[in-house]
C-alpha cells in the first residue's frame, strides 16, 4: 500500500465520521421535539448507516455512507395537558432520542475521526521524511 492509499482511506473514514456526527448533533438538537398536534409524531431518531466497498484505485476496501435508518423505538410520553399536541388523558409523545446515547456515539465518532486524522498526519509525516532521504 502506497502512501496516496492511506491517504485516500483516512479521508473515506474523516468523510464518514463527519456525516456520522452530523445525524446525532441533528438528534441532540430534537431531544425536545415533540408534534404540533394531538396524535401527530415527534421527531424519530436518525441512524447513519456505513458500508464498505472495494476501491480499485486504492486496492482495498474503503468505508462509504450509507442511508439513514430510522431507530422505530418506543417515544416516550409525558403528562403535560397543557401542551397544543396533548392527547385526550393529557399526554405529550417525545422523540425516542436518549441524550446520553447520543453523546456518547459523538464521542465514539469524534475519537474515531482524531484516528483517522492521526493516520493522515503520520502519513503525510512519513512522505515528507521519504522525500528528504531521497533528496539526499
Amino acid at each position: 500500500m502506497d502512501f496516496n492509499s492511506s491517504l485516500r482511506i483516512a479521508a473515506t473514514g474523516l468523510h464518514a465520521q463527519t456525516a456520522r456526527m452530523r445525524v446525532i448533533a441533528e438528534n441532540l438538537a430534537n431531544v425536545d421535539s415533540a408534534g404540533k398536534a394531538p396524535g401527530e409524531e415527534p421527531y424519530r431518531r436518525r441512524i447513519p448507516t456505513f458500508e464498505s466497498a472495494f476501491d480499485p484505485d486504492v486496492g482495498g476496501k474503503i468505508v462509504e455512507v450509507g442511508n439513514l435508518a430510522y431507530d422505530m423505538s418506543a417515544f416516550t410520553s409525558r403528562y403535560e395537558p397543557g401542551h397544543p399536541a396533548a392527547d385526550a388523558r393529557g399526554y405529550v409523545q417525545y422523540p425516542n432520542v436518549n441524550p446520553l446515547i447520543e453523546t456518547m456515539d459523538m464521542r465514539e465518532a469524534q475519537r474515531t475521526y482524531e484516528a483517522n486524522l492521526n493516520v493522515v498526519t503520520v502519513t503525510r509525516q512519513m512522505l515528507g521524511r521519504t522525500l528528504d532521504i531521497l533528496r539526499g
